[in-house]
């Protein structure tokens, strides 16, 4: 089976502009994201319109804050503090990666818990921890929720994450264990990575390497989720050997069209969400 990402993003999409719709009528709020980056990084720019696109499908309102490469840290700031109080806004994104100069941990950490809708600020990454769940991580919220649409219970499974980032893999097994799977985390200093994939029932890739997991690597039946996102020379490809391992994966999600739009979607999700929490004062 492979995993259409597209196909369930646009489902869900179409479920949150509903919901947009009802939450207009019902109090007058219109859901509000803002975004804010710094230079012109010419991945951020493609993930921004995409961004901007999906607020377009489901009438969320949508405003970009571009500050040139060389903005000072204060500049950003300020602008973060002027949009948590603005009540026209209800998520606030921060695109990554931001340019050296700046501190991103301290930037993030700006950004009201409220209005957090990628996850990031420290309050909202110790709830998940404690099992709420209100405002998760985009890619992490999209991958679970990718898996509960085809029906793979967690509970008890053994989940393998390759990968540790903040953004994606530490969130990730927070929520698996939120579901009663049991999680081991592998990363660059994993001796005999193989041993661990292995055991994989659910075999989640956020690695940043080029086919990093081959066939041999992987359980016959695991379940196959492939974060990365990597270009070589014209072809973009994951970090999942994809054409070797879905001759033993029970199902795998393809690059492109797996993850990437899921979390699209569940930033549509997360601001929804947010402007609902207004009405609870």
């Amino acid at each position: 089976m492979i995993i259409d990402g597209r196909k369930i993003a646009d489902e869900l999409q179409e479920e949150v502009a509903r919901e947009v719709k009802k939450l207009r009528e019902n109090y007058g709020i219109i859901p509000g994201l803002a975004t804010i980056s710094v230079g012109e990084d010419p991945a951020s720019k493609t993930y921004l319109s995409m961004k901007r696109r999906a607020c377009e499908n489901v009438a969320i309102h949508y405003e970009e804050h571009i500050f040139p490469k060389g903005a000072r840290q204060g500049e950003v700031i300020k602008r973060i503090l002027e949009l948590n109080d603005d009540v026209r806004i209800h998520g606030i994104l921060v695109q990554l990666p931001l340019p050296s100069h700046l501190d991103e941990d301290a930037i993030l950490e700006r950004v009201s818990p409220k209005k957090d809708v990628d996850g990031f600020n420290p309050l909202n990454l110790g709830n998940l921890l404690i099992g709420n769940e209100n405002i998760p991580p985009c890619t992490p919220a999209g991958i679970v929720f990718m898996l509960e649409k085809i029906g793979v219970d967690l509970r008890g499974r053994h989940a393998v994450v390759v990968g540790r980032s903040k953004i994606v893999g530490r969130p990730l097994a927070a929520m698996f264990l939120n579901r009663d799977a049991t999680v081991t985390i592998c990363h660059s200093k994993t001796k005999d990575l193989k041993e661990y994939t292995k055991q994989a029932d659910i075999l989640v890739v956020a690695a940043g390497r080029a086919k990093l997991i081959t066939k041999e690597m992987v359980k016959e039946g695991a379940v196959i989720i492939d974060v990365g996102m990597n270009r070589i020379e014209r072809e973009l490809c994951g970090d999942v050997d994809f054409e070797g391992v879905k001759e033993k994966a029970s199902a795998i999600t393809p690059v492109p069209g797996g993850v990437g739009p899921m979390t699209v979607a569940m930033l549509m999700k997360n601001t929804l969400v947010s402007a609902r929490n207004t009405l609870r004062g």
